[in-house]
């Protein structure tokens, strides 16, 4: 029934209605983790790339130029330095995002001014050389495209109930959530470290952890049998707990609570940058105004909550089950022949290609093997 491609498209690109909430909430927190990349940006960028910097983009992107002439360097490093790379107008990126993302945070505009944190910060990213080469960096580029397509149209879009999200779209923002996690427990076991396979790995973790809290001293000195058990609960979550976020709703609400405790405890203990917290906020993409409606009565519209009642008692009955709704992408693309899946395999890798001068993380994920053999 689900095995051909047409159906599987159409569902893909129908409207998710239950998501409202959950949207206006990771738009809210995506503009203020745009605006907290900015801001620090405003009183390093300039040394760090401007003309009198540690690594100059002016110097970095002719060599581009050199070995890539014509338009296929814009191709290689797309960013607007390349009408200039001087200090002013890489104080006006920062500056220029920071707005932009006020604006997002404000629900004006929301797409077009997604659209130019995007741009800023793929410019900065593209020329920036060492000073881009983190993970974090790629992961929020990552949800920065993402949230182009997911985001409500119009000037004022309010709650977005006339511009409604793809099913696409907050799939794949839980795709990135879900690779965040996995290939980081993945890592882990892959290192080498045999920290991790001994379940020591946070015995000294809170003390060379990046710019570790006073929170973490103090877990530091807690007994040995706590830093074993939270190193086997941190691999049982990121290799086993994430995937409830494919399950029906309430291991959904459940991988929620349970992933943002210990998110929560990571941003105490130690400084990761934006990292965390825009694993938060993808986390809210699990919930639904259903349970958000109950959650925040007299912040959330009246209606939502009735109308997702309704909504996913009919999607509920054409379904026949909770599960099946939740499974039909695996059952499209497993129930297919397979031939046909490898045609879909080789376009999904010509999109890679394609979207790889973007710096987003669509390959894989994970910490450095040093990162994670020290720090996690």
């Amino acid at each position: 029934m689900f095995s051909r491609p047409p159906k599987l498209a159409a569902w893909l690109f129908g409207r998710e209605e239950h998501s409202l909430l959950s949207r206006w909430l990771f738009l809210r927190a995506l503009g203020l983790i745009y605006f907290s990349a900015f801001f620090s940006l405003v009183f390093q960028i300039n040394g760090l790339i401007g003309p009198q910097g540690i690594l100059p983009a002016g110097s970095y992107l002719e060599r581009v130029a050199t070995s890539l002439p014509g338009a296929l360097r814009f191709w290689y490093a797309p960013s607007v330095l390349w009408l200039s790379t001087d200090t002013p107008l890489l104080l006006g990126l920062c500056w220029a995002g920071m707005l932009a993302a006020l604006l997002v945070v404000a629900n004006v505009l929301p797409r077009a001014m997604l659209a130019v944190c995007f741009v800023c910060f793929l410019s900065f990213v593209s020329a920036a050389q060492e000073f881009a080469g983190y993970q974090s960096d790629g992961m929020l580029l990552e949800a920065g495209f993402l949230a182009l397509f997911f985001a409500p149209a119009g000037v004022l879009p309010g709650w977005g109930a006339a511009s409604l999200p793809s099913r696409a779209s907050c799939l794949l923002l839980l795709w990135e959530w879900f690779r965040i996690y996995f290939e980081s427990g993945i890592v882990k076991l892959r290192s080498g470290d045999p920290t991790w396979r001994n379940l020591s790995a946070l015995d000294e973790y809170y003390q060379n952890g990046p710019l570790p809290t006073w929170i973490g001293w103090y877990l530091e000195q807690l007994p040995h049998a706590f830093h074993i058990g939270t190193a086997a609960l941190t691999l049982l979550m990121e290799l086993g707990l994430v995937f409830l976020a494919f399950l029906p709703r309430p291991c959904r609400i459940a991988c929620f609570l349970l992933v943002t405790v210990w998110q929560a405890g990571v941003i105490l203990t130690a400084n990761y940058c934006f990292l965390n917290y825009l694993v938060l906020a993808l986390g809210f993409l699990l919930l639904d105004d259903q349970l958000l409606r109950r959650l925040m009565p007299a912040f959330a519209p009246q209606g939502l909550g009735e109308r997702r009642d309704g909504l996913e008692s009919s999607s509920m009955a054409e379904a026949g089950s909770p599960w099946r709704g939740r499974l039909r992408p695996v059952a499209c693309c497993f129930g297919s022949s397979m031939p046909r899946c490898c045609r879909w395999c080789r376009c999904l890798r010509r999109a890679h290609l394609c979207l790889r001068p973007l710096r987003s993380r669509l390959n894989p994920f994970g910490l450095q093997t040093a990162t994670a053999c020290s720090r996690s």
